[in-house]
């Protein structure tokens, strides 16, 4: 460009010069003056240093829109646009993942041409199509995170969602402190007023920009007189939490299938019977939570019976090891592949909150058998996973103290 302007210069500057210059076929000779003068050079005018600029245009993603329309939209013709939405697919984009709400960044020459098409898949991936001499070329953009370890603290009033809000965490935080001591205490029905909490957690930020948290190191909750304690620790390629004596907190059996809610009806053995009258045996929990709600399974199992029974409604029955069993009534609708002979995980959603069957209104109907006879699953006690093993029990103590040591420091209860 900057060529082209200085050749158009000096094309001006000869047209110029030949309409005011004496021809040298005139019949009168020039004289030394005439020619003294004719060779006094013009004054130069002076380029502009500035070159035009670059230009950057950023597109929202609307809805229905796919990658064509967005660039056609911005300007680009629909071949261009189709080149670009190639190069991209070959960079290794998924483009069915564009969604309403994103952008696309377009730059543009000077020459009002567009150079490069960008697209922000997630804080971490990036791709963009380049032009270039042999056409659009697709590049990928990987961004590092940054890892920064930090403590976080606070005291449960009104929730632990509140409390982890009050303490300037996003509720992902309350998901990850429930799933480390889930096998050990109840969220729904043991979380009290002036609870406390503390975590040594890893924070993932793009710039200067917090994305999302990654391990939770070391945690502690207190409730009550009861502390408990979970420090991540890698066993092999197993990355899982271990209490400060090393031994595992995952056991077989979850405490709770439902991640938040509340008990309305706990086991006993002579309940007022809401529907039919008189008291009769409640041997299970029942836990109040809206229709839809997700219901976990708590161990891994085979599933024995998924569909209609009686008064239960729809009901899903596992068989776990060690003689167990597990039954899940009133449920709306089943997870998705939950049929009898199914295999499922521990914490695999099996199915969802209803009121089917003989029920006042949405609940969960949760039973525990053992060796054929209901047990209470608050009360019971069960096996426990593998601790560390013995010789890299040392080298978990130092990892476990340097943790705690670092709460008590800076998060004293």
């Amino acid at each position: 460009m900057r060529s082209r302007l200085a050749l158009a210069g000096l094309a001006l500057f000869v047209l110029a010069f030949a309409a005011t210059a004496p021809r040298w076929w005139a019949s009168e000779p020039l004289s030394s003056e005439v020619v003294a003068e004719s060779a006094t050079p013009e004054p130069e005018v002076a380029e502009s240093s500035e070159a035009p600029a670059e230009r950057q245009q950023t597109v929202e993603i609307r809805r229905g829109d796919n990658l064509v329309a967005v660039l056609l939209r911005a300007g680009l013709s629909a071949e261009v646009s189709h080149e670009v939405a190639a190069a991209l697919r070959k960079g290794g984009a998924d483009l069915r993942r564009l969604r309403p709400g994103g952008t696309i960044d377009i730059i543009w020459s000077p020459a009002d041409e567009a150079t490069s098409v960008s697209w922000q898949q997630s804080p971490w991936l990036g791709y963009a199509a380049v032009a270039g001499e042999n056409g659009w070329e697709g590049k990928v953009l990987k961004t590092t995170p940054d890892v920064r370890v930090a403590t976080v603290h606070g005291r449960v009033e009104r929730s632990l969602f509140h409390a982890i809000d009050e303490a300037g965490e996003q509720p992902q935080l309350v998901i990850a402190l429930v799933n480390i001591f889930e096998w050990d205490f109840d969220f729904t029905a043991d979380t009290r007023a002036g609870d406390r909490f503390r975590l040594v957690v890893e924070k993932r930020y793009a710039g200067d920009a917090f994305v999302s948290y990654g391990r939770v190191l070391a945690a502690q909750y207190q409730s009550e007189r009861r502390l408990l304690t979970g420090i991540a620790f890698a066993v092999g390629k197993r990355f899982a939490y271990y209490d400060a004596d090393g031994r595992s907190l995952r056991k077989m059996f979850l405490k709770s299938p439902l991640a938040f809610t509340r008990i309305t009806s706990g086991f006993t053995y002579a309940r007022p019977h809401p529907i039919l009258g008189g008291r009769r045996p409640h041997l299970a929990i029942d836990y109040a939570a809206p229709t839809g709600t997700a219901i976990r399974a708590v161990a891994d199992g085979v599933v024995v019976k998924a569909g209609w029974d009686g008064g239960y409604g729809r009901v899903v029955r596992i068989r776990h090891r060690a003689g167990y069993q597990t039954l899940y009534a009133h449920l709306s609708r089943f997870g998705r592949g939950i049929r009898s002979g199914a295999r499922v995980n521990q914490r695999q959603v099996i199915g969802y909150v209803g009121t089917t069957g003989v029920s006042t209104g949405p609940h969960l109907h949760y039973e525990v058998i053992k060796g054929g006879r209901r047990v209470n699953p608050l009360g019971e006690k069960f096996i426990p996973g593998d601790p560390i093993p013995a010789a890299r029990r040392a080298e978990f103590q130092r990892h476990a103290g340097t943790l705690i040591e670092r709460l008590e420091a800076e998060t004293p209860f």
